[in-house]
């Protein structure tokens, strides 16, 4: 998701020729991912809340805009459901028993 965001707004479809500081919206998904790769529960829980901006914002230009950042903005709010759903199951199958 990161690639996808650096690259929908410096090359594939930015919103002003030549790119756009729009590109600096994958700056937050860098934060969660050392405790992602190391599989830290705590980080999956506050990240699935995280990438709900991302998926409203894919919707969002995928309804508004035609072409090229259409299809991108449907790619971002899959993959954003995609890691919500992941980090929920995650979460859910590593809780301590109670």
């Amino acid at each position: 998701m990161i690639v996808i965001c650096l690259a929908w707004e410096l090359w594939l479809a930015p919103l002003r020729p030549g790119g756009s500081l729009l590109a600096l919206k994958a700056l937050p998904l860098v934060l969660p991912l050392s405790g992602i790769l190391k599989g830290k529960r705590y980080t999956y829980q506050w990240s699935s809340m995280l990438i709900l901006a991302y998926f409203a914002e894919g919707v969002t230009r995928a309804w508004s805009e035609g072409g090229l950042s259409q299809g991108l903005g449907l790619i971002e709010a899959a993959l954003s459901f995609a890691f919500f759903a992941a980090a929920v199951t995650y979460a859910r199958r590593t809780r301590a028993s109670a």
